[in-house]
C-alpha cells in the first residue's frame, strides 16, 4: 500500500489541491472555532473603524511576489 509520504512532490501538491477543492465545495461544513470567529470580528471592526489599516488586493499580491519572487 502506498503512503502519501511516498508520493512525489507533484503528486502531493495535486492531492492538496484536490482536498482544498473538496473542502471549498462545501465551506459551511468546515468547522470554525469560536476564537477564530472572534478574531475575524475583531479584524472586521478594526477595518471598519480604521479603513486605512487595510491593504488593497493588488498591494498584497505585490508584496507577496516581491518577498517570494513570483
Amino acid at each position: 500500500m502506498t503512503s502519501v509520504f511516498d508520493l512525489s512532490p507533484a503528486e502531493k501538491l495535486q492531492l492538496v489541491e484536490d482536498l482544498w477543492d473538496d473542502l471549498a465545495a462545501t465551506p459551511e461544513a468546515v468547522p470554525v472555532h469560536d476564537w477564530q470567529k472572534q478574531e475575524l470580528a475583531r479584524r472586521k471592526a478594526n477595518l471598519l473603524t480604521n479603513p486605512a489599516s487595510g491593504l488593497a488586493w493588488e498591494e498584497v499580491k505585490r508584496r507577496v511576489r516581491s518577498r517570494y519572487g513570483r
